[in-house]
């Protein structure tokens, strides 16, 4: 990654997928070091709130097109590699306070392997990411399941 990390994902987080058009093959990155949250992972003995939780804590949320223009400038990627994927915002509860994961969505026809893994990341499919801390396995498993019914 490129630069310091911006202010604004000290309490929201990316999840960056690709899901092809045809043949519905869906991959979401993962990071050298495991995590899918992006830019950074979520703190330990973090846990996704219930699907149906109403969070509503004074802080001034950023709008997920922001965090994806931060995020493409972060990893050196083109502005209109990455959108925001309208209808996915879910909340953690982490020891530093209530984080909210965005999705971000690959805007290209094949996966994008090969960028990836220059950044020292992987796409990986659902099956290849058990084993994550519980917060993520559950954002990932709501992350496929809004893209399976979207």
């Amino acid at each position: 990654m490129n630069n310091a990390v911006p202010e604004a994902f000290n309490s929201h987080r990316l999840l960056l997928m690709y899901k092809g058009d045809i043949s519905a093959l869906t991959l979401f990155a993962q990071q050298a070091g495991g995590s899918v949250c992006f830019p950074q992972s979520l703190p330990a003995l973090s846990v996704a709130f219930d699907e149906d939780a109403t969070v509503t804590e004074g802080k001034i949320t950023v709008h997920p097109a922001t965090l994806v223009n931060a995020i493409n400038r972060l990893l050196g990627f083109d502005n209109d590699l990455l959108y925001a994927e309208a209808g996915f915002k879910e909340y953690v509860d982490t020891p530093k306070g209530t984080v909210t994961v965005y999705m971000a969505r690959f805007k290209l026809l094949d996966p994008p392997h090969r960028l990836m893994q220059a950044l020292g990341c992987q796409m990986r499919t659902l099956p290849e990411l058990r084993g994550r801390p519980p917060a993520e396995m559950e954002l990932l498993r709501r992350a496929y399941t809004k893209m399976m019914e979207g």
